[in-house]
């Protein structure tokens, strides 16, 4: 039977067929997510005493600031009824539900009972390990980290920051933005960049929970920039720069308030030791304004695409290990029972 006469697959069907790669799980696919660190918000949303609820992978959680400033997550729903412990008061360092006065330590464990009555061995929350640095509050998907959250090559307290939340929520994972990372082609015609000094696959590095290159080349204003630029996990992106002489950092947490979703921050650092405040502030108010056009650059793309390894050149050698990296990466979801 001639299968092209009746509707069957023609060569171009076949040919696509095969340049197609091997896809990568989507969040929440199967019921698990990457074990990665997910930001939830920035430090200045929650002074003592305050508990903030938030959506994270599947479901709900809060984060909360004992009164001797320690921030910890736990999953939201009181064991008790299902009361949602958003609505609940910090004592201490415990939160406590408002339905019946039932309290959690930093551990979840229930402490007490609002009545009184000892509390039930399965009276407890699911503790997310749980990180205050750069100005935001991370959340670990995951009983113990796999990773810690990357470092830049000077020490926290010598480091001025600004910390910024950008307003669009992109209907992508995470994942997806990090792949605009090693996707050499992208930030060539699309960002303008310039590689004189080799190619990034070159001298791209790969961990079980890292990836980094060397970036050596001409801004499109003009200047020369040396950057290190990487992924952590699933969720950060990590460059630190020397643009015109002057370091400075830049971290961009991508949090995920759904799947499929990505809320992306902003990050800047530079250092207190080099030049003034006037100065500091003139490097970071151009770093923001670099970062943000990037980011405009980008959003119509990630509002719409309909990402998935496909048809790949000799330019995406770097794009195709980060697919494979991305594959291998380990999902679970530990806290499912307890965040629904």
């Amino acid at each position: 039977m001639d299968t092209k006469s009746h509707g069957g697959p023609g060569p171009a069907v076949g040919a696509r067929r095969r340049l197609l790669g091997k896809p990568i799980p989507a969040e929440g696919e199967g019921g698990v997510f990457t074990q990665s660190w997910y930001p939830v918000c920035m430090s200045s949303e929650l002074s003592p005493g305050t508990i903030l609820g938030t959506s994270f992978l599947d479901g709900r959680i809060v984060v909360f600031r004992g009164e001797s400033g320690r921030v910890q997550a736990l999953s939201a729903y009181c064991p008790h009824l299902g009361a949602d412990l958003a609505a609940g008061s910090v004592v201490g360092d415990a939160i406590r539900c408002a339905f019946h006065h039932w309290e959690y330590s930093q551990e979840g464990t229930c402490l007490k009972t609002g009545p009184g009555d000892p509390p039930p061995p399965g009276a407890c929350l699911f503790r997310f390990p749980t990180v205050e640095r750069y100005g935001m509050i991370w959340v670990f998907n995951g009983e113990t980290p796999l990773f810690d959250l990357p470092d830049f090559p000077y020490p926290d307290d010598d480091l001025v920051f600004r910390v910024e939340a950008h307003d669009e929520v992109f209907p992508v994972d995470p994942w997806v933005v990090c792949c605009n990372t090693p996707d050499v082609q992208h930030i060539r015609v699309v960002h303008g960049f310039k590689f004189d000094k080799g190619e990034p696959a070159e001298n791209m590095v790969l961990t079980d929970h890292s990836m980094m290159y060397d970036f050596d080349g001409i801004h499109p204003a003009g200047p020369r920039v040396t950057f290190r630029v990487g992924i952590f996990g699933t969720t950060i992106f990590y460059q630190s720069s020397f643009f015109n002489g002057r370091w400075y950092g830049y971290i961009a947490p991508f949090g995920m308030p759904a799947p499929g979703r990505t809320k992306v921050y902003y990050v800047l650092a530079t250092r207190k030791s080099e030049g003034d405040a006037a100065s500091q502030k003139e490097l970071l108010d151009f770093a923001m304004g670099v970062q943000r056009q990037i980011l405009a650059d980008d959003a119509p793309i990630l509002r719409g695409v309909h990402f998935r390894p496909g048809a790949l050149t000799k330019s995406d050698t770097a794009l195709a290990r980060f697919f494979e990296y991305l594959r291998k990466f380990p999902r679970a979801h530990p806290s499912a029972e307890f965040i629904r």
